[in-house]
Parts: structure tokens; sequence; C-alpha cells
């Protein structure tokens, strides 16, 4: 009696003539698609209903969680809202295919490409080429409640301008198989003017998903900030409140955008636009501070023998007119000798004023009548760190025009790209985050943001890491960016990085920072496991000839990895090394011990299996139908289990 394994993990016996199939248990595999957030969101109310969810089958017999509405309408009986009934909500046509969309998982992956990407091994930044929707999901288990802050300057929804065509019309099973195959749409923007009749709710379904993703990125103290001007803003609050919470609301930044003529109108001159600004949870922020700019260090010009630890510091005076009166401030302050009272009473009580007289923090001065005391603000705080001053929600500048004189300086021609926020604007929420932080902008446009991360990584030696990700549009051919030979708005924007970086290089850089200003590109395509990979149910007997390999031809073993990647949540910015071992190519991601080795070559045998088991590694994968034989790679789980049982062991 012989056996093989054959498709789907089948056990092929022959005894003489005959033969007969049993299944055996195989090495798991990954399921290579996107988390399917709905299932994930019926699970959480199973936590806390149980009774409320129940079992469904699901397409092909498959077992599927449901939500028993009814009885969970019974368990919220005393706050429901059912029916007609009035209540405070947004709404509009659309809206639950946008949630719909939002949850819907897609078998999408990323590809790298190093042609187009700069210091592609060793950088920390990436750039995601593709529809941002589609990018947001697949980044849902990687990044995971890992991002500090987000900036996003969407559409305005202006009439004239382009908004993102999602198929709202679609149900779940319909977007998979979409989202499997090319994009056989071509152009997927279309204008939205104000004749058309969901004029509003377009935008809304366009930006609502979108949002919903984003959060379930953020940390637990992260912020978001989103540009957007008069048209949409009341409409995007209102989103934000339903998402994020109206608690977690923390301003609208009113920003100056021009010094000159301003928008036109034919009733007001608008100067302004707006930066609205979510946390993830208000209560985990704690004080917003920026890091004082040069107006504010000029204040603070005075030294004593502090300065080593607090830096220089400011007077401010300790006397006070503003506040209501209060008896227990108002004493006299004595000091050699003499007994100096305030005019109306102090700031500080005498508790702590006599403290600050031990301390040598008080500063006195002889004017005409009588003497002024100040109190020394140091630069630093007792724990030596600058004092940080409150984020204003007001923004007197950077100006429109300053980015568009930073598109003009890096290529000539500040027509390549229209109304560019200024990096210095970006640079100014950014300044909220610390080295080490992640920072997303999934409108990317022109990279400001971008710019803007590398920049303050040169000024404070931070190491800040950006994730940009961009529709590649496509230029008008009668823009001055198809005469510049850019195809689309990607290729601007992975441009205007590279130059960015240089420029940033010659200046004056931090000598704590690491010089990261490269990206990683990742480009967003159709998974790279064939149709029988999703769908084993709709294959007969007859053709499983046909399908003897999972993974379609044209995709080379490190958009593979990618991929694997992406399904395990494992970094995409982490180191990658290849090693050629017994002449099988090795991938080695991060450094000892390795968050993932993976090999994709066939005709693998137990020594090589052995081998990188003694790496110890988290994760090992393999293709699956790499193996020499099947007795190998039945072995493969045991031999880990030997010589590695740390190690997760999956296949693809």
């Amino acid at each position: 009696m012989i056996g093989g394994i054959g498709q789907f993990g089948m056990v092929i016996y022959k005894n003489g003539h005959d033969a007969f199939f049993t299944k055996v248990t195989v090495m798991e595999k990954l399921k290579m698609h996107s988390p399917n957030l709905t299932q994930e969101n019926i699970a959480r109310i199973r936590e806390l209903f149980p009774d409320c969810v129940t079992e469904g089958q699901g397409e092909g017999g498959q077992l599927r969680l449901a939500v028993d509405f009814d009885q969970l309408r019974q368990e919220l009986s005393e706050s429901i809202v059912e029916g007609p009934q009035e209540r405070y909500h947004l709404n509009w046509p659309g809206k639950r295919e946008a949630l719909l969309t939002a949850n819907a998982p897609i078998a999408r992956t990323l590809r790298p490409c190093r042609e187009e990407s700069v210091y592609f091994d060793t950088t920390k930044n990436l750039f995601i080429e593709g529809d941002n929707l589609e990018a947001l999901k697949l980044l849902q288990e990687t990044y995971l409640g890992k991002v500090k802050m987000i900036y996003i300057d969407p559409p305005y929804n202006t009439g004239n301008d382009f908004i993102y065509e999602d198929d709202f019309a679609e149900n779940a099973k319909e977007f998979l198989i979409r989202s499997n195959q090319k994009d056989e749409e071509g152009n997927r923007l279309i204008a939205n003017t104000e004749a058309n009749g969901r004029f509003h709710s377009d935008w809304l379904s366009m930006i609502y998903p979108r949002l919903r993703l984003a959060r379930n990125l953020l940390r637990d103290d992260g912020l978001i900030f989103i540009s957007i001007d008069d048209g949409e803003v009341h409409n995007l609050r209102k989103v934000l409140d339903e998402i994020f919470g109206e608690q977690n609301f923390v301003a609208v930044n009113v920003w100056k955008k021009s010094y000159g003529g301003g928008a036109k109108s034919k009733h007001v001159i608008v100067l302004h636009e707006y930066v609205m600004m979510y946390a993830k949870c208000k209560d985990n922020l704690g004080t917003i501070v920026l890091p004082p700019d040069d107006g504010v260090l000029k204040y603070y010009k005075f030294k004593d023998e502090k300065f080593n630890f607090r830096g220089p510091y400011r007077k401010q005076p300790l006397a006070t007119n503003s506040m209501d009166e209060r008896p227990n401030l108002r004493f006299p302050i004595k000091w050699r000798g003499l007994e100096i009272w305030p005019e109306k009473q102090w700031q500080w009580s005498k508790k702590r004023v006599d403290n600050a007289l031990e301390q040598d923090e008080l500063v006195f001065t002889q004017k005409k009548g009588g003497w002024t005391v100040d109190y020394k603000q140091y630069l630093k705080d007792e724990d030596g760190q600058i004092r940080g001053s409150k984020m204003f929600s007001i923004c007197e500048g950077p100006y429109t025009q300053a980015g568009t004189g930073e598109i003009n300086e890096m290529f000539g021609n500040g027509k390549i790209f229209s109304f560019p926020k200024p990096s210095k604007l970006i640079k100014h929420f950014v300044q909220i985050t610390s080295s080490n932080d992640v920072i997303l902008d999934f409108f990317a446009g022109s990279s400001p943001t971008a710019h803007a991360v590398m920049q303050l990584n040169a000024e404070d030696g931070g190491n800040r890491r950006f994730i940009m990700a961009q529709l590649p549009e496509l230029c008008d051919e009668k823009s001055e960016a198809f005469k510049a030979n850019y195809k689309n708005i990607a290729e601007i924007s992975k441009e205007r990085i590279r130059r960015s970086g240089k420029k940033i290089l010659e200046g004056e850089c931090h000598e704590g920072w690491k010089k990261d200003i490269g990206f990683r590109v990742l480009k967003i395509d159709s998974s790279n496991m064939t149709d029988v990979y999703y769908k084993p149910d709709a294959i007969e007997q007859g053709q499983l000839k046909l399908y003897s390999d999972n993974i379609k031809p044209d995709r080379k073993p490190e958009d593979l990895l990618f991929q694997v990647l992406l399904d395990w949540g494992v970094d995409l910015s982490l180191p990658i090394r290849k090693e050629t071992i017994q002449g099988k190519t090795v991938f080695f991601v991060n450094e000892p011990p390795y968050d993932l080795v993976a090999c994709f070559d066939t005709s693998v045998n137990e020594d090589l299996v052995k081998e990188l088991a003694r790496f110890e590694p988290l994760r090992v994968v393999f293709r699956d139908t790499g193996f020499v034989s099947d007795a190998v790679k039945i072995n493969v789980e045991q031999i880990f289990k030997q010589l590695s049982p740390g190690t997760e062991v999956k296949s693809i």
C-alpha cells in the first residue's frame, strides 16, 4: 500500500487496483485576505450579549455567526430607538451600503516595487500606491492600534473636484469577487457636480468607510487631523461624532490660509479653512503641547546656576490684577529685610512663594515707587523635558502660497500640483508626536505630510515613520504635470518625497537623526493566489490537475513574502534579508530572533527544514506545493516541534 498527499489535504492510498481517500491533518494555511470586519463586530456583540448571536450557514455550507436582532432589541429595550421615531442622527442615501463596504473583506495584496523605492532594505517609511479604501483594509491587522497620528486632506467636494467612486450597490460577495480581479473600470474617479442629486451623499459615502477603518489604526492616545473647507465641515463633524464619539472631539482648528484675496466669492472674501481634530480616546491625551518655536525661545534669555539642567529662563510677573480677590493671596514677601506687597495680590499661595524663595526662583527688581517680583519660568521642567505650549486652535499661516512655493522650488514649476498644503502647516500638527511614532496620510496628494515628518526628524533627531497612500489618479494630458512626464498623481507624490529628502539632507540636521529619507513602495494588486485558493468548493474532481499550484505564475517570491507579512500582521517596514541556503532562497525578516523566515522555493527537503528550525524564528512559512515529497511536508511540523517548539508553522 502506498500513499501521498493530493489536492486539498487528501491522502490517496492504493492497495492493488483499488484506491481510497482519507483526510490527514495538514499544515495550517494563511487566509491571504483582509479580515472580515462584520464577523469581528458580531464576535464583539457576542462577548456582551451571548444570547443575541447565533450560528448560521454561510455560502458553501460554512458556519458563520449571525445576530439575532429581535433578541438584541429586547436586550436594549430601555434605550433602543425603533421605527420612524424622531431622533438626532446623520443619515443619507447610501449610508448602509457605505458601512457594508467598510466591513467587507478584500482579496488584495501589496506588491513591493524596489525600482521606485528609496533605500528599500533599510527605510522604515512606506508609500502605498492604490485605492486608499483598500489600503486601509490591508493595514488593519498589521497596524491595528499602532498609529499615533493621522493627517488627511480629502477632496473638498466643491463641485469640480473628484471623489472616489466606490460601488456601493454591490453586496459583500460581489465586492470580494471584484476586489480579487484587476481593475476593469479604468478611471475610478468621477466628478461630483452640484447637478448630481446625491452631491453631499456621495461625498459622505466616500469618506465614511475610510474614517471608520482609519479609527481602528489609531493608538488609544492617537489623534486624527482632517483639513476641510466650508462645503462639508458641518457634515464632517457629524460623521466624526458618530465614528469617534462626540466626547472625543478636541478642536476645530481654524487655518488662515491666505493673506490676499482669498477664495472667490461674490459675498465675502474667504481667507480660512479648518482642520478638524479628534482623539481615539480623549481621556488618554493629557495636555496637548508643542515644543516652543523660535518666536517663543527668544524670551528665554536669562541664565542661572540651573542652566545646564533646566536651560535658560524667562521672567513672568508674580503679581496679578486679573483674578478675583482672594485674601489668602495678599501677603508680604520678606526678602533681605524688606516686606514687598503686591498692588492687588500674588498668583501663588504663601507656601508656594516660600518654596520658590528657598529654591532661588524669584527675581526682585527695584523700580520707581517700589519693587516688582517675577518668577523664573525655565525652558525645561523639573524632569529636564523641554517645556511645551498648548496648541492654539487658530493657525495664522503658513499660507497656501507657501505650499505652491515648495512645489515650485522642487520641480521648477509650481503648477505641477494644484493647491498643495504647506508642509510647515502639517509639521505644526506633527509636533505633537514623539520619536518612533507612526504618522499616516491616506490622501497623500503630493506628500507634504512625508516632507513634514522628515523635516521634523531632521530638526529634533526623531525617528518618526510615515505611511503614505495615494491613488494613481491619471494626470490630464493638458496639465503641466503630464507635460513634465508625470502620468499620475502617485508619481508626483513619490518624486516629491525623493526631492524633499535630498533637500533636507543638504541643510542642518540634528546629530541624532538616522537620516531616513527613504520609503518602500508597495502597490495594491490582485491577490497572489489563484481563484482556486479562495473557491475550492467550485473545483470539480476532474479539474484538480489544472490547479497543482495555487500561486499565480507572474508573482515573485518577494510578492509572496509581503502578502504573508500582511496576513500574519507583521510590520511591513522591518528589515528584510535574503540568503541562499542549500541552493534555496530564504527570507529573514528583522533581526534574531527573526519575526519570520520564509522559503517559497520548490523541492524543499528535510535537511533545509532542520536548518531553518535551528534559527528558532517566531514564524516560518513555506509554499504548500514546495516540498520534495509528501513525507517531508507531513514531517515539517514535527521537526519544528522538536527543534523550535515556539515557532508557528504555516503554508501558502
